[in-house]
Parts: C-alpha cells; sequence; structure tokens
C-alpha cells in the first residue's frame, strides 16, 4: 500500500473551488450615509472567539487556501486602523483607560476599517477576512456593563457578515496557548481593570470567562457557526474550509 502524502504537503483540491455567489447585503442598523451595501460584492468572512482560541492561525490558513484557488484576500483586524490604533496602544499602555473611552476608541478603529478596508476590498469583489469583528468588541463590553441596546446602536454601522465562525476552546487550552505565544498574559485581556484579583492568572481566568459568557449571549442572537477549537490546527482548518466552500456558493 502506498504511504499516505503528509496532510501539509498535499496539494490542494482545485476541483472543489467554488465561484462566489452574490448575496444580499445589509447593515445591522443605520450603516453608513452614502454607502449602497449591494454593490459590495464580495465574501465577509469573521472569525471570532476568545483570546487564545487559535483566530490568527486560522485566518492565515484560511487566506492561503483561498490564494492558492485564485481568490483575492484581505484581512482586517482589530487595532489596525491607520487612523486610531497607535493612540489606542499607547493609552491602553497607562492602563488608565475608562470602558466608555476605550469603548469609543474601539468604535472608532472598527469605523475607520471598515470604510477604508472592508468597504473597498468588497466592492472590489475580494473576500474579507476578519480576525474579530463588532462581536468581541461588544463581549468584552459588556463584560465590563455596557448597555446592549447602547452597543446595537453604536455598532449599527457594521456591515452583516457572510458567516461568523466561532472558535469554541476550553479555558485551560486558551491559557496554554497564551502563555506559549507571549510568556505573560496581557492586562487587558486578563480583566485587571475590573479589580477581579490581583493575581494576573486568577484574574485572566475570571474575566475570560465572563467574556465566553456573553459570547454564548451573542450567539443566540447573531447566530454563530460554532467550531470545535481544541482540535489540532488541520483538524480545525479542515472543518472551516469546508464551511467556508459552502459559504461561497451561498448553500
Amino acid at each position: 500500500m502506498a504511504a499516505k502524502t503528509p496532510r501539509k504537503n498535499r496539494p490542494f483540491d482545485f476541483t472543489r473551488i467554488v465561484v462566489p455567489k452574490q448575496t444580499d447585503r445589509r447593515f445591522y442598523g443605520h450603516g453608513i450615509p452614502g454607502v449602497d451595501a449591494q454593490k459590495l460584492h464580495g465574501k465577509l468572512i469573521v472569525v471570532e472567539g476568545c483570546d487564545g482560541s487559535g483566530r490568527s492561525t486560522q485566518i492565515q490558513k484560511l487566506t492561503d487556501w483561498l490564494e492558492s484557488a485564485g481568490h483575492a484576500t484581505t484581512q482586517m483586524g482589530l487595532k489596525r486602523s491607520t487612523l486610531v490604533s497607535e493612540e489606542l496602544n499607547l493609552a491602553q499602555n497607562g492602563n488608565t483607560l475608562s470602558h466608555t473611552t476605550m469603548s469609543l476608541f474601539y468604535a472608532t478603529d472598527f469605523a475607520d476599517q471598515l470604510e477604508n478596508v472592508i468597504f473597498p476590498g468588497l466592492k472590489a469583489g475580494r473576500i474579507l477576512l476578519a480576525d474579530r469583528y463588532i462581536y468581541t468588541l461588544m463581549a468584552r463590553d459588556l463584560a465590563r456593563g455596557s448597555d446592549m441596546g447602547w452597543l446595537q446602536n453604536l455598532y449599527g454601522m457594521a456591515l452583516i457578515p457572510d458567516v461568523v465562525f466561532y472558535l469554541d476552546v476550553s479555558a485551560e487550552e486558551r491559557v496554554q496557548r497564551n502563555f506559549a505565544k507571549d510568556f505573560a498574559l496581557d492586562y487587558w485581556e486578563s480583566g485587571m481593570d475590573l479589580g477581579l484579583s490581583r493575581e494576573m492568572f486568577d484574574s485572566f481566568l475570571k474575566y475570560q470567562a465572563m467574556v465566553e459568557k456573553e459570547f454564548k449571549k451573542l450567539h443566540k442572537t447573531y447566530g454563530f457557526t460554532i467550531i470545535d477549537g481544541n482540535r489540532s490546527p488541520d483538524e480545525t482548518f479542515d472543518e472551516l474550509r469546508t464551511k467556508t466552500e459552502s459559504v461561497l456558493a451561498g448553500t
């Protein structure tokens, strides 16, 4: 019997390439004045999940696969705006931001990318891959006591994605991945501003549990596609690729 080709060395199956099917475009609320959503012909694919869930790894795998199949892609994520990302980083380094100020900083960052990255990319027919979207921002804000109605109005400018993949990963696995990546925990991702615990590790677990709880509520409202992220990156990607093909085909 012939030996199997290792997964990472296997060629892509070009017989499964799907030409994206145009779908109806809508905003969650008021949208952006002057923007005709029906002219945004590309696909908006969002990968969500708590910190350490493996989003960035899967986004890169999706990008490599799509581009190898001839699709043009564009990526976006949090704190990548040329308008305020640098200022937001500087403000967070001081660990003194109020919850409302931080919310508005992130909303501005998102709005700038919406106008200058997402809209142009979709108008050009590209596949837009979002490493987190408004749902992470909402989950974090809800965990910090923000009002759901206020957040829905704030993010009424957001375009409804073609799909939202949520990587579901256990808290224990996420902690291990965070340490393996940075050898430390982040002040804000650990919720240290909330006074949950003096110990960052303990605060991380408590805060991430709060955010995960809010994500589950958002899932009921926005209908995420849940992906088991506790598996190996390749196994997780196999499912993501299959479901992405269905999204492109409009099925």
